[in-house]
């Protein structure tokens, strides 16, 4: 019975109580600030994936763009062409 009273008079008291709300309070503002890092974490991961994806897509168009011309070449031609390329 007596943890009941010692419990009874510290709800009483102001102080403890407020330092009890502030100690509450600090451990959801840290566990809500753990959350909003794991969505940045999850944006930044998926702008870095889209980015990705457009370099690839216009690293296609490139070569797409480069094996049409080159269907228009001579065999001469298209083998110097390709030796430019295969130095670099």
């Amino acid at each position: 019975m007596w943890v009941l009273s010692m419990l009874s008079a510290l709800a009483g008291n102001k102080t403890i109580m407020a330092i009890f709300a502030a100690l509450v309070g600090g451990i959801g503002l840290y566990v809500a600030g753990g959350i909003s890092r794991a969505k940045q974490d999850a944006a930044k991961q998926a702008a870095e994936k889209l980015a990705a994806a457009q370099d690839r897509l216009e690293m296609d168009r490139e070569a797409t763009d480069a094996e049409r011309a080159a269907r228009d070449l001579p065999d001469e031609v298209a083998r110097r062409e390709a030796m430019q390329w295969a130095k670099h």
